[in-house]
């Protein structure tokens, strides 16, 4: 299944309740020079939820993080307007590898961050984590299953 097609539906197998912000939680794996990192992700399905994203938070668990999944691909921008901790984001492409990844985004930056090139999904993570866990470009993501 293509990573465009992982986001789990609400109430699904796949689902791990709503969290704290209502958002319905899902699993997601990054695999990674033959390691599988595991992560707890929020999705932002809507166009509101996405517009919203991880604003106004002060903290984020470790091996958290939230998906944005995008109906279409397209070169992503996003920027960290009203958040508050650093991040990183890992631009995914239609079949699951990260296309690239900004590490440390600056909390409140109003710079805009880009994908390379057309991607179906934005993950965000604590800031760092991807360097700590040897995550890179070419690595594969899914989540939902």
């Amino acid at each position: 299944m293509t990573t465009a097609a992982c986001s789990a539906a609400p109430g699904s197998s796949a689902s791990l309740g709503q969290s704290p912000a209502g958002l319905e939680q899902v699993p997601l794996t990054i695999v990674s020079s033959g390691k599988t990192h595991r992560f707890t992700v929020e999705v932002a399905a809507s166009p509101q939820e996405q517009q919203t994203g991880l604003m106004y938070r002060q903290e984020m668990a470790r091996d958290h993080g939230m998906i944005f999944p995008f109906d279409e691909v397209r070169i992503a921008s996003f920027w960290m307007k009203n958040t508050y901790i650093p991040l990183d984001l890992i631009f995914v492409r239609k079949d699951g590898s990260i296309a690239n990844i900004a590490e440390n985004a600056v909390p409140m930056s109003l710079e805009p961050i880009y994908s390379d090139g057309d991607v179906a999904a934005v993950l965000e993570i604590n800031g760092g984590e991807s360097a700590e866990l040897g995550i890179k470009a070419g690595d594969k993501v899914s989540w939902g299953k």
